[in-house]
């Protein structure tokens, strides 16, 4: 704690350093299997095995989860829904709002994707009314202490990190930022721009998405597994994020891998350990 109401107060030789390692979360898609298919059992999950936390995909469960989160005493860092932009169309559903207010307090994340059909992805024809919508959500989120995370998400608007950082900027709110996806960014972008664009993205970065993927990879099979495949150099893109400046959550994708929740989630828990110690 820094004190400075008893008069002029001088400090010098400040030196920031993060208090641990990232915290590590989990996408509810990686602990849902035949034996976890509630909350409950998936929270319960992830606490036995170390995990940080979850990401939600929001929706009637959302309560449900952030009871379970609470009472295991873990965070719930984001959920995940969607907004349309095309006019005449609702721009986002009851579940939105609904969300917000179960979130409110929390510093909760809404992980916002972006959807058209008359705008081709990253058309910046569409910006107009996304930053339109996106700062109303943001007033509202601003509101219940909830934070807005654009979503960058192959073949949909926002497909690049570039277009969510384009986005982020004209929105122009302290509680908008931008989510750094490894898998969709993989599939849209050259790994040689890795440390520019984490560098250019870091003033809005608010979360990272991470997992196993082969370099060069060009579907999900190939782009998403556990943490322990994969040739992409993960230790490097760490570090990478780490000399950046990073510090917030990193969140492990598990869409479409299938098999056993448990055994992906240890092997991938067991991954990140060991990536983390390298990184120190």
């Amino acid at each position: 704690m820094l004190q400075g109401d008893h008069g002029p107060v001088a400090y010098r030789n400040i030196r920031i350093e993060s208090a641990g390692p990232n915290p590590f979360f989990a996408f509810d898609n990686a602990a849902a299997d035949d034996k976890h298919k509630t909350p409950k059992e998936q929270v319960a999950l992830l606490k036995e095995l170390g995990y940080d936390g979850i990401s939600s995909r929001g929706g009637k469960e959302l309560p449900e989860v952030a009871k379970e989160i609470e009472k295991n005493g873990l965070t719930l860092f984001t959920v995940y829904l969607g907004i349309n932009i095309d006019p005449g169309q609702p721009a986002y559903g009851k579940e939105l709002t609904d969300a917000i207010e179960i979130l409110k307090g929390s510093n909760a994340m809404l992980w916002l994707y972006i959807q058209s059909k008359k705008y081709k992805p990253s058309d910046p024809a569409g910006d107009g009314r996304a930053v339109e919508i996106i700062t109303k959500i943001a007033e509202m989120a601003a509101e219940s202490k909830v934070r807005v995370a654009l979503y960058h998400h192959y073949g949909f608007w926002i497909e690049s990190v570039e277009d969510a950082l384009r986005i982020a900027k004209q929105v122009n709110r302290r509680n908008v930022g931008v989510t750094f996806n490894l898998c969709h960014w993989l599939r849209v972008d050259d790994e040689k721009n890795m440390k520019s664009l984490i560098e250019a993205t870091m003033p809005y970065l608010f979360v990272v998405s991470i997992n196993g993927a082969d370099s060069g990879g060009k579907d999900w099979k190939t782009l998403i597994q556990t943490l322990d495949r994969g040739t992409f150099d993960m230790r490097a893109f760490l570090k990478t994020l780490s000399d950046a400046g990073y510090t917030g959550p990193i969140g492990f994708q598990g869409y479409g891998i299938g098999g056993d929740a448990r055994d992906n989630l240890k092997r991938t828990m067991d991954a990140w350990r060991r990536l983390n110690n390298l990184t120190k």
